[in-house]
């Protein structure tokens, strides 16, 4: 008749998403996605050192989906050669997750989520007053 606590916790947690999603404008977005990339990466990890392949491939292929979004979301005409940069770096971050995959090789789950982190961290270090939505450029 009632679900589990964890069934209740998890129903809870995707109303949360669902509200930051639905609340948020264009940096907080991309800030989300970033944070989950890097969430995904730290869950591959683990699944690696378990053993756990299916999860393990289950997680990178979310990073790469999230990845691969964040890259053809760039505006290249505003962001000039920073959206350029970003690109390649979404791109190698793309090579180093199928090694990572291919291989089960922690050190390219690691380099890729460091690259991630370093993104994020500077996505959300952009002072609030230069947020404006026509200008977020992931």
């Amino acid at each position: 008749m009632y679900g589990s606590n964890r069934q209740f916790t998890e129903q809870y947690r995707q109303v949360g998403v669902q509200s930051a999603i639905t609340d948020a404008d264009p940096h907080k977005l991309v800030a989300l996605l970033l944070a989950g990339a890097c969430e995904r990466l730290r869950l591959a990890l683990a699944c690696l050192e378990r053993g756990d392949q299916a999860r393990k491939g289950k997680a990178i292929g979310e990073v790469c989906a999230i990845v691969g979004h964040l890259n053809g979301s760039l505006d290249h005409e505003a962001g000039g050669e920073i959206a350029g940069n970003l690109s390649s770096l979404y791109d190698y971050v793309m090579q180093r997750l199928t090694e990572a995959n291919l291989h089960n090789d922690p050190a390219a789950l690691t380099e890729a989520l460091e690259l991630l982190g370093e993104i994020d961290a500077a996505w959300n270090a952009i002072p609030h007053q230069q947020r404006h939505a026509e200008q977020a450029t992931p």
